[in-house]
């Protein structure tokens, strides 16, 4: 909009994107986390710090399990104007919650057979002072996930890395229209503004959303179809 100059001065309206929304600053973010984390009845905040700068935000301090520390990036990823979540939360287990590693290995064991009984047997699980190591071939990564979740139940572990590979059955070919048809029955996704490429195994998503959250949505949805190793999530944020 043009505007004559002349003697009278304006206040200076707020930041606004292409859409006409006023863009949020790194305080009002920042408050909204905190806000955020406090609603969630299943993370103490109390030792949590929260840092943001240019929408990307900073998750520090500690907690009592590793399922809260994952919690609470997720309850961040919904405030609307973030960009991007730093982790750096540390998992401090009470003193009685701390167990010999050879009971959690038998209990993660026993975790996977009741999670996924058809393919408990070809994951294997190494735990090092309450660390724990995945590893193993599926041909779903919803199986890979969920050996990770069956993990994560088990008391005293204190972090996780799942190195648990996926063995495609599925053509290459198929991929892209199986996610583009996932993209159009989700509610959550604007399936006109993403786009997705296949490269064997590989899936790369290009394209602009509105949030964070249908950001990560749009990723989730592409590693549900079968065969997918890898996805490339280069959809940007616009606000």
């Amino acid at each position: 909009m043009r505007v004559a100059l002349g003697v009278a001065r304006v206040r200076a309206s707020p930041s606004t994107n292409r859409r006409g929304a006023a863009m949020r600053s790194d305080g009002e973010i920042k408050r909204d986390v905190e806000y955020e984390l406090k609603w969630d009845p299943d993370i103490d905040p109390s030792d949590i710090g929260v840092a943001v700068k240019d929408g990307a935000v900073t998750l520090t301090g500690f907690v009592r399990s590793f399922r809260q520390r994952t919690k609470a990036a997720e309850d961040a990823t919904r405030v609307h104007g973030v960009k991007g979540i730093a982790n750096d939360i540390e998992v401090r287990l009470p003193l009685v919650n701390k167990r010999p590693d050879p009971e959690i290995v038998r209990e993660i064991i026993a975790e996977l057979k009741a999670e996924l009984p058809y393919a408990a047997d070809d994951i294997k699980a190494v735990v090092r002072d309450g660390q724990v190591t995945l590893k193993g071939e599926v041909e779903w990564d919803y199986q890979r996930r969920r050996a990770a979740d069956a993990a994560l139940r088990v008391s005293g572990v204190t972090g996780l890395t799942n190195e648990i590979e996926i063995k495609p059955k599925i053509k290459p070919e198929d991929l892209k229209r199986k996610i583009e048809d996932a993209f159009k029955r989700n509610a959550e996704v604007d399936a006109q503004r993403v786009t997705v490429e296949a490269e064997g195994n590989k899936v790369i998503l290009r394209g602009t959303v509105h949030s964070w959250a249908e950001r990560e949505e749009a990723e989730r949805v592409a590693w549900l179809a079968p065969g997918v190793m890898v996805v490339d999530n280069r959809i940007t944020i616009d606000y």
